[in-house]
């Protein structure tokens, strides 16, 4: 019989473990996701191809963690969530293997797009892992560093592949990608607890689906769908253009100055714990929405021909996005009234639905309008959405008078 009856807590030494083993394998998959980010310009004229097909890049491989997401999140409820947290590790690894020698650009893509279905197990599994073995007091905490984890995996990534590559070569630059993911992998695998308070669920896969259908037919949850789907649209978007926007002259950047920008994620990383601290006081919907416009101001800011106010720009975008991302996908699990975790899932799925449009549906933007067209698309989106919201919610309210 099982006597732990309660989480582990800020006060215990594993609670600190499980933060950083979940935060070192969240550091690398999202340095794997975002490391090729910065090399779409190089790309273009590595393999003489157009910026829309070096962007299926980023779009395929986050197509897969959609699909890795509802494969990972279905089969941890049943076999066990620390199983496939450091199998998706070990599997990330390898694509970089393959990738560092391909000499073609179409088998780079083919093996992002299996590294996504690999990558989508740590998110799929590690939040699941924290709500089980975090107390309940404690787990705000936890997700906020798991979160803030995130951001600094995508600065890393983009900051390696784009030195590296600069000084040596992008073969070198997945290869020493791999050789840190393989030393994260050994960590994890040695450090994390095993899971004390995992329950095996027997559910059918039809009972999964109509779960996930009564998720869908709830407005408010479909609407915080549609808000990360707008987020990642905007925020994607931006950073996968940024860089052919700074190649070209009056900046005229080189690969390894344009990565050092993507430190801008750095306000993004302590963004996220700070807005979760401020909205218990103030409150969740208007912390959001301040997150939203820091977002789309920032955007409007990289419009300008200084580059200064250009990386200001992009770091005011960078806390807004996290600070929105944050409380939505906590919103999320409180508006879910069953089956939180496939609540949380179809987050997820959405969230990744806009990365994919933002990395490759704006393409034709670009072709036809260049930067200005990515802006105004990339602004007028959470704008948009924020007044639809604003407009529910009113709405709502005069209905229950």
């Amino acid at each position: 019989m099982n006597t732990f009856k309660k989480g582990y807590s800020i006060k215990d030494r594993q609670f600190w473990v499980i933060v950083m083993s979940l935060g070192l394998a969240s550091v690398f998959v999202f340095a794997s996701m975002y490391s090729v980010q910065p090399l779409l310009p190089f790309f273009t004229v590595q393999f003489n191809i157009s910026a829309s097909y070096a962007s299926l890049a980023m779009s395929m491989t986050t197509l897969s963690v959609i699909i890795g997401l509802l494969v990972f999140g279905f089969l941890s409820d049943r076999h066990g969530r620390l199983l496939f947290i450091k199998v998706a590790l070990i599997l990330t690894v390898i694509p970089f293997l393959f990738m560092a020698f391909s000499d073609s650009f179409f088998h780079i893509v083919v093996w992002r797009f299996i590294q996504g279905f690999a990558i989508a197990g740590v998110p799929a599994a590690a939040l699941a892992y924290i709500s089980e073995e975090i107390d309940s007091q404690s787990m705000g905490l936890a997700t906020s560093l798991y979160i803030s984890s995130n951001a600094l995996g995508g600065t890393i990534g983009r900051l390696v592949m784009g030195s590296v590559t600069e000084r040596y070569s992008w073969e070198t630059a997945f290869l020493s990608l791999a050789l840190l993911g393989f030393i994260i992998f050994i960590i994890v695998w040695l450090a994390l607890p095993k899971s004390k308070h995992f329950v095996q669920h027997c559910r059918s896969i039809k009972t999964d689906v109509h779960g996930f259908w009564i998720h869908l037919k709830n407005p408010n949850l479909l609407i915080l769908f549609g808000l990360g789907i707008i987020l990642q649209i905007s925020f994607t978007g931006m950073w996968t253009f940024i860089p052919f926007h700074l190649t070209e002259p009056p900046f005229s950047l080189s690969l390894k100055t344009i990565s050092f920008i993507f430190l801008a994620y750095s306000l993004g990383i302590v963004g996220s714990p700070i807005a979760s601290a401020i909205a218990e006081k103030i409150g969740i919907n208007s912390i959001r929405t301040i997150g939203v416009l820091l977002l789309v101001s920032g955007i409007a800011l990289t419009l300008s021909h200084s580059l200064f106010i250009i990386i200001v720009g992009l770091c005011l975008a960078c806390l807004g996005f996290f600070t929105a991302h944050a409380l939505t996908s906590a919103t999320v699990s409180r508006s879910a009234t069953h089956q939180k975790g496939s609540a949380s899932s179809l987050y997820l799925v959405s969230y990744y639905i806009g990365v994919t449009c933002g990395s490759s549906l704006l393409s034709p933007i670009w072709g036809f309008y260049q930067w200005q067209g990515i802006v105004i698309m990339t602004i007028i989106l959470p704008i948009l959405y924020i007044l639809f919201l604003t407009f529910t919610h009113n709405r709502r309210k005069s209905e229950c008078y």
